[in-house]
């Protein structure tokens, strides 16, 4: 089967009340027929589930139909995108070791990177969006595990060559670790290009409808093994019915992206020469400055487009104010479309210095394309434009 027929396809094993959609496994534990079966379990010696921080039928549903999509071995599902991201670093990193990512990252992400991971000895170090190969190589220390970037970026929309670090990871014997939130699983598989885990937070695209909280981890069935460790320890349990939830919406996940990045095409273009804008990008658009990187990684531009706006901070602030359907929200990957002004919200904790390195300018704005009508979320956008 393709792998969009695998994620409406599998399915937890039916039980005796032949139920054809999947029921909710809403419990904390787990019962047993006899002493013997309980101790294998307790031992690994066996997969009968103990407790629902450890695992549970809703949430392993969700994680077969996610590594099938990324073509992955296994995979953990997590309470958020970031226990999956802090999960991924902390499992498989120690005292000594060093992480080297990408500058273009989240803003709680490099929070986690640059104020938490020194206090237990793991020291990091930055490299631009736009490297090349060479400086790749140069940024590579004897302590470097890790490589950790997201492709397409957040907020930026910068485009990082998979193949190129996939092999420069590969090389060194270094893990590589991406973030596919933004592009998605039947947009970009990272495993594809030499990634050995692939983070998301599935509160984003995979959800779409901005209903539940979620993260997850697959990849490389050793390093999973680890992070299931990790986080069976320290609690950063998926609910199962917010699991179930993520499991139903990842049957719809192909055909809605393809309406979001139509959507976020259309608008691109639209909006691409307007007067009030300086500068717009989107992966698909001929003028992005990764454009070859992007066609060649990615099936499709993706659902997100951002802009910089003439007159800076004050001229963002009354753009939201103006806009009269688009939701003004700290989320993405919605139905409804949805306003952002990175520098004062998702990256407000990056020094101004740090800001203007990575390209969130005081003027950048956001948009999550959503699912209505293209001309409707192209008129308000218009009209908030002036």
């Amino acid at each position: 089967m393709k792998k969009e027929t695998k994620a409406i396809r599998i399915q937890t094993e039916r039980t005796n009340e032949m139920e054809h959609s999947t029921p909710m496994f809403l419990t904390s534990s787990f019962c047993f027929d006899n002493a013997e079966e309980m101790r294998a379990a307790f031992a690994d010696e066996s997969d009968d589930n103990i407790y629902s921080r450890f695992s549970n039928p809703s949430v392993q549903e969700f994680i077969d139909k996610l590594v099938a999509l990324e073509g992955a071995e296994a995979g953990y599902a997590t309470a958020s995108g970031m226990s999956a991201v802090f999960g991924s670093f902390m499992a498989l990193l120690k005292q000594g070791d060093r992480l080297l990512s990408c500058n273009s990252i989240f803003g709680s992400t490099h929070t986690v990177i640059s104020k938490y991971l020194p206090k237990y000895g793991i020291e990091y170090g930055y490299i631009n969006a736009n490297a090349t190969a060479e400086d790749w190589e140069a940024a590579i220390t004897a302590n470097t595990k890790m490589i950790y970037l997201e492709t397409p970026t957040n907020p930026g929309l910068e485009i990082l060559d998979l193949e190129m670090i996939g092999k420069i990871a590969k090389k060194h014997n270094i893990l590589l670790n991406v973030d596919n939130c933004f592009a998605t699983p039947v947009n970009q598989t990272p495993i594809d290009f030499g990634a050995d885990l692939v983070v998301h937070s599935a509160t984003k695209w995979l959800d779409g409808q901005g209903r539940v909280l979620g993260g997850a981890v697959v990849g490389k069935k050793e390093l999973i093994k680890e992070i299931y460790l990790f986080c069976r320890s320290t609690g950063p349990a998926l609910s199962p019915f917010n699991a179930w939830v993520l499991s139903k919406s990842l049957e719809t996940l192909d055909v809605r992206m393809e309406r979001h990045a139509a959507n976020a095409f259309f608008l691109a273009t639209a909006l691409e020469n307007h007067f009030a804008i300086t500068q717009l990008k989107y992966p698909f658009l001929p003028s992005h400055p990764h454009h070859g990187i992007a066609v060649k990684q990615m099936k499709n531009g993706g659902g997100i487009i951002c802009f910089e706006l003439k007159g800076g901070i004050e001229a963002g602030r009354k753009f939201l104010d103006r806009l009269q359907m688009l939701s003004l929200t700290a989320n993405l990957g919605d139905t409804r479309s949805i306003a952002s002004h990175p520098a004062s919200t998702t990256h407000a904790k990056l020094s101004e210095a740090e800001r203007q390195a990575v390209n969130i300018t005081p003027g950048l704005i956001r948009i999550s394309v959503g699912l209505e009508n293209k001309e409707d979320i192209l008129a308000d956008i218009l009209q908030a434009l002036g």
